[in-house]
């Protein structure tokens, strides 16, 4: 919450600033004159530029939040500031995870705490590390060790290699290592989160002609060019999560890979989606670039562990 200052006493001069016609759109913060003469400070989004005055949508609480036209001739200083920080980027790395289930309701869910021991048959031909390790983050309402123990116990009694998936470097991977934990051998990945509205904006692409929307309830699959690029995407409430994008390495280059978020962004936005969200492997360069393009930003580091055997 942002609280608009006191008035303060005024600057002896006016115009000591470089914001111009450029700012619109972006946030700025400018002190001004008030008719007594004093002085207060404006923090919010410019969103117009005239030949003689600026309009600012400010932060704030509702009551004192929403536009204000200055005078450019009462603009003491002024200076473009970081973009507001989003909501959702605070939100727990546990509470974005959960959003998951939304992709697979075929997995199975047995709580420890706050943990979750997740179990699926194969999907798309293969096990997938997401839906069939524990979601170790939060409080297992019991001990460490014995939490160990009650994961490793569901997973050996299932036939599979006991797996957590856990925040990197965070306080829940430390025990576990110390219990015998070790990390599996596919790399880190990064959950990233941006604004449905900005990435759409962001995108600019226009919609494929022979493009393929497979609908099944909260979840779709779009298909380009017969199958050369695929994703997924599952919404649960207003959180779109999107996966499993794929383009073929003939096809690639092409602009298809951004063509089919832009399907899955698109169904999202018309469903009430305001949120989305993916993984994607730390070592992935390219998937990386391109989704930090579109605005997405790391929100946590995900590492899967893998109990050895004892």
């Amino acid at each position: 919450m942002v609280e608009t200052p006191e008035p303060q006493p005024a600057e002896t001069t006016v115009g000591r600033h470089t914001l111009g016609p450029h700012v619109v759109g972006r946030r700025i913060v400018v002190r001004h004159l008030l008719p007594d003469g004093s002085a207060t400070d404006v923090l919010g989004t410019c969103t117009s530029w005239g030949e003689a005055s600026l309009t600012i949508d400010r932060d704030g609480r509702p009551d004192d939040a929403g536009p204000v036209e200055i005078a450019l001739s009462d603009v003491v200083t002024g200076k473009p500031v970081p973009p507001r920080a989003s909501v959702r980027a605070r939100v727990a790395a546990r509470d974005i995870e959960l959003h998951s289930f939304a992709d697979w309701p075929e997995v199975t869910r047995e709580p420890l705490g706050e943990w979750v021991i997740r179990s699926s048959p194969p999907i798309g031909g293969r096990l997938l590390k997401r839906a069939n390790s524990a979601l170790a983050m939060g409080d297992p309402g019991l001990p460490l060790e014995e939490a160990s123990a009650r994961v490793r116990a569901a997973y050996e009694q299932l036939g599979r290699r006991p797996l957590a998936q856990v925040e990197r470097d965070g306080e829940v991977e430390r025990g576990l290592r110390d219990l015998g934990w070790e990390p599996y051998g596919v790399g880190d990945s990064e959950t990233m989160l941006a604004g449905v509205a900005s990435v759409v904006r962001a995108l600019s692409v226009a919609a494929q002609a022979d493009a393929e929307l497979l609908e099944d309830g909260d979840r779709l699959t779009v298909r380009l060019l017969d199958g050369a690029a695929t994703g997924e995407a599952s919404l649960d409430g207003d959180w779109l999560c999107l996966h499993s994008l794929q383009v073929d390495p003939e096809h690639r280059r092409r602009g298809l890979a951004r063509s089919a978020i832009a399907e899955l962004l698109d169904w999202g936005a018309s469903r009430g989606a305001r949120t989305a969200w993916l993984h994607v492997e730390s070592d992935n360069a390219p998937a990386l670039a391109l989704y930090a393009g579109l605005g997405f930003r790391a929100h946590h580091l995900n590492r899967y562990l893998v109990a050895r055997d004892v």
